[in-house]
């Protein structure tokens, strides 16, 4: 009994809006939109660049490249 030990089971998303709303597909599109509406989350406005995969890539890239020049030497490439 995982209740008894002190852990607490973990609600996937749909668990938590079906306990709120249990016929939650009556009335919404998708999860999301029921989710979003009952406050189970929040959208966030965030910088778009943040989005681009580019973006975290290259910082991905970046550390990958300063790790190599750490351990085999070398000049970073301008």
């Amino acid at each position: 009994m995982p209740g008894a030990l002190g852990y607490i089971a973990a609600m996937t998303l749909r668990d938590q809006v079906e306990s709120l709303l249990p016929e939650w597909e009556r009335w919404y599109p998708s999860l999301f939109d029921a989710a979003s509406d009952l406050g189970i989350i929040i959208p966030e406005v965030c910088d778009p660049n943040s989005l681009l995969l580019t973006h975290r890539h290259a910082k991905v890239r970046q550390r990958a490249e300063d790790a190599h020049r750490e351990m085999w030497g070398g000049k970073a490439q301008d």
